[in-house]
């Protein structure tokens, strides 16, 4: 975030020394008003491509293996463009390469799924997927394994197959 801060302020400087500079170049007779609301476009600009491209940059550096299973938009009153061309603010990855299986029960696997947010620290979440019974449950604290594979002590919460996060787990092989 202090990155993009400082790049925000060097988009608007460079964009103020551009302006000053063409201005001494063509001698001088640009409007003053100039050079400040070319700085403004400019670190405008620049946060708007930052936001833009955040998804891509982020998805770019996701480790092997894990797959975004949802993406999330969210358009806002105070960025108005956001309704025309909306952009990738929240997602979910499933990390598809480190499933845990038990051989009682095939249709189930555990995976880690984890929620990036723009503005939000990264979270994560183990949790168990049915893809036999279409549900899924998250493995926290107070829940136990029984010796045939079975769990207790969390509520399943039943899902659709059209589901992005059970979608994405049963799709994959948790062999690979």
């Amino acid at each position: 975030m202090f990155l993009e801060l400082i790049a925000v302020v060097v988009a608007g400087i460079a964009a103020a020394i551009f302006i000053f500079a063409l201005s001494h170049l063509f001698g001088g007779r640009w409007p003053r008003w100039l050079m400040p609301v070319a700085a403004g476009l400019a670190m405008i600009g620049a946060t708007i491509s930052l936001e833009y491209g955040w998804f891509a940059r982020t998805t770019a550096n996701l480790p092997e293996g894990f797959v975004v299973a949802e993406t999330i938009e969210s358009p806002a009153i105070y960025r108005p463009w956001t309704y025309l061309f909306p952009f990738v603010t929240r997602f979910n990855a499933i990390d598809t390469a480190n499933f845990q299986t038990h051989p009682a029960v095939p249709g189930q696997r555990i995976a880690e799924v984890y929620f990036y947010g723009r503005w939000s620290p990264l979270n994560r979440v183990s949790v168990l997927f049915d893809c036999e019974g279409q549900r899924r449950a998250p493995l926290v604290e107070g829940v136990t394994f029984n010796e045939d594979g079975t769990i207790a002590g969390t509520g399943w919460a039943q899902v659709t197959a059209e589901d992005p996060l059970l979608a994405t787990a049963c799709a994959a092989d948790p062999a690979a």
